[in-house]
């Protein structure tokens, strides 16, 4: 019982992300709700998985926790570089200090 009021709180959590996501007033606010959407999906799995007796799940939410991670830093450096090509570092100025 104490396991479904606690899968009820997270479907209730992750529909708050997801208005936040909409709502959000910047970039930053709808990444950073999308990022709390999955930290909850990847909770929601691992209680599933506690619930049906299926320890696979809680692999599958640990892929899903790094996949979710890894996003989030490629679209904050999208956000910030407009581009994902672009190095952190310059090496041509790099050259130019050190020449």
């Amino acid at each position: 019982m104490l396991l479904v009021a606690g899968a009820a709180g997270l479907l209730i959590a992750m529909a708050m992300m997801i208005a936040r996501a909409i709502m959000g007033p910047s970039h930053y606010d709808r990444i950073l709700a999308v990022n709390s959407f999955g930290t909850k999906t990847v909770l929601l799995l691992a209680v599933v998985g506690f619930v049906f007796g299926r320890p696979a799940f809680l692999d599958i939410a640990i892929v899903y926790a790094l996949i979710n991670f890894v996003t989030t830093i490629a679209l904050m450096k999208f956000f910030r570089y407009r581009s994902l090509a672009q190095p952190l570092c310059n090496p041509v100025a790099e050259e130019a200090r050190d020449g």
